[in-house]
């Protein structure tokens, strides 16, 4: 996640406290609108816990393989 703080601070020009309140804000949302088995897994991904998990239900989401 520290990436993605510093990717927007470069981008915007914003705090770094405000870049991670923009995050949460963002991951908040996004684990009320997905589905739960997805959801579920936005923190692993976010601390890099690989995201095959994650990339694999999309893919399922989008019509990709079952």
């Amino acid at each position: 996640m520290e990436e993605l703080v510093k990717l927007i601070v470069k981008k915007t020009g914003i705090s770094e406290t405000q870049a991670k309140g923009a995050i949460e804000t963002v991951i908040a949302f996004l684990k009320k609108k997905l589905p739960a088995p997805i959801a579920s897994q936005l923190d692993g991904v976010l601390k890099g816990d690989g995201g095959s998990g994650i990339a694999g239900g999309l893919g399922n989401l989008l019509g990709g393989k079952k």
